[in-house]
């Protein structure tokens, strides 16, 4: 792995196209910024995880409860 030092507004190329800059430091969260060609697909570690894990590994998203059917008033005859 490669690790680098950079500060705010300084960036890191990766290849010829593919610019990562450093845009704020707020305690311990960096906002960083990622300029790409539109073909090259970019995700946070955990959601691209989530998307190459078989289906029967990825738990199932839980729903909101449904409301109980209400009577609407204005619709009643």
């Amino acid at each position: 792995m490669l690790v680098l030092t950079r500060k705010k507004h300084q960036s890191i190329m990766v290849g010829d196209n593919i610019e990562i800059s450093i845009l704020d430091v707020i305690g311990d969260k960096v906002r960083i910024g990622i300029q790409a060609p539109r073909e090259v697909s970019v995700f946070r570690k955990e959601v691209f995880l989530e998307i190459q894990a078989p289906a029967s590994e990825v738990p199932p998203a839980s729903e909101p409860p449904m409301a109980p059917a209400a009577a609407n008033p204005e619709s009643v005859s």
